[in-house]
Formats: C-alpha cells, sequence, structure tokens
C-alpha cells in the first residue's frame, strides 16, 4: 500500500477524524462548564476522563455513520496512530503535575500536546487541515499564557477550534470512497 493510498483508507475508515475531533471538542466543552462553577480539579479530570472517551465513542458514532472506524490491516500509518495515542498519554502526568503546581497552565499544556498531535495527523489523512488546527490550538496555548486568561474560559478556546474545524475534516472525510480490494 503506497502513502496516498494508506492516507485514503484512513480518510474512508475514520471520516478523516472529523468526528474524533468533535468528540474532543465536546470534551473541551464539558470541561469548560465544569470549570465555569468553579471548580478547577473536576475541570481537570473531566478533560482527562472526557479525552479517554474519545476513542470509543467517536468509534460508535463512526460506525452508526456508516464506516469502520478502522483502516485496512496492514494499513502502515495506523503505527502513526498508535505512536501519537502513546505520546499522548506520557504528556498526560506531565500535563496532571503543571496543574498541581499552577492549575492555570493545565489547558494551555493540553493544547500544546493536543497540536501536537494534529500536525501528525496531517501525514496520517493527508490532509493539510490538521496543521491549521495544530497551529491554532498551539497559539492559543501561548496566547491563553500570555494574555493571562481566567481558567474558566481556557478550556472553550479548545472546544470551539476543534468544535468549528470538525465539520471541515468530516466533509472532506465523507467524500473519500473504500480502496478497491
Amino acid at each position: 500500500m503506497n502513502i496516498l493510498d494508506a492516507q485514503k483508507d484512513m480518510r474512508y475508515g475514520f471520516f478523516g477524524g472529523g468526528v474524533g475531533m468533535f468528540v474532543s471538542g465536546i470534551a473541551w466543552l464539558l470541561s469548560g462548564i465544569v470549570a465555569l462553577n468553579g471548580e478547577t480539579n473536576q475541570a481537570i479530570w473531566a478533560l482527562l476522563i472526557g479525552g479517554a472517551l474519545i476513542s470509543p465513542i467517536s468509534g460508535i458514532f463512526t460506525k452508526v455513520l456508516g464506516r469502520p472506524d478502522n483502516a485496512t490491516p496492514g494499513n502502515p500509518l495506523m503505527s502513526l496512530a498508535m505512536e501519537g495515542t502513546a505520546w499522548l498519554i506520557f504528556c498526560l502526568p506531565l500535563t496532571y503535575a503543571i496543574s498541581q503546581m499552577n492549575s492555570l497552565w493545565f489547558f494551555p499544556a493540553m493544547l500544546l500536546v493536543i497540536g501536537g498531535r494534529y500536525l501528525t495527523f496531517s501525514t496520517m489523512f493527508g490532509m493539510r487541515i490538521y496543521w491549521v488546527c495544530g497551529l491554532l490550538l498551539a497559539a492559543a496555548s501561548v496566547a491563553l499564557v500570555m494574555l493571562n486568561v481566567p481558567f474558566s474560559i481556557q478550556p472553550f478556546v479548545g472546544a470551539l477550534i476543534e468544535i468549528v474545524l470538525a465539520p471541515f475534516v468530516f466533509t472532506q472525510g465523507r467524500k473519500e470512497g473504500k480502496l478497491p480490494t
């Protein structure tokens, strides 16, 4: 399988990742709602737990919408997906430790980690919009820290970026046809 076919297969199997991006945006949104209630630690845990549920929830929706939520066996880009997931998981203890030192840094740290992961999605799905998403999340991270944005507002920035971009990603993935067998 060449790289273009592997990317096409990924776009087909996962709707280009649009469902997962939308579910991730909802996790950010729910964390923001908790943060608005002044529950700092609970808002952090809401994002961590919500993040852990992105894959299974988006998998259910992807299947309901008629796609396999998987790539063709042997697709070499699935390794990149697993490596990116491992990187994300490895970063979670660090982002949590950062939050214990200064809670205002938790969401910016998560935006950087997730933004970096989205940059790899550009290769995985063959979609440049992931560069836009990753760079927007990274820029938002820096802006949140530099502008000293209140904790309760921060998660809504991640939610906004992902929820606004998700339909574009989904639409591009929806156009993709299955590879001939």
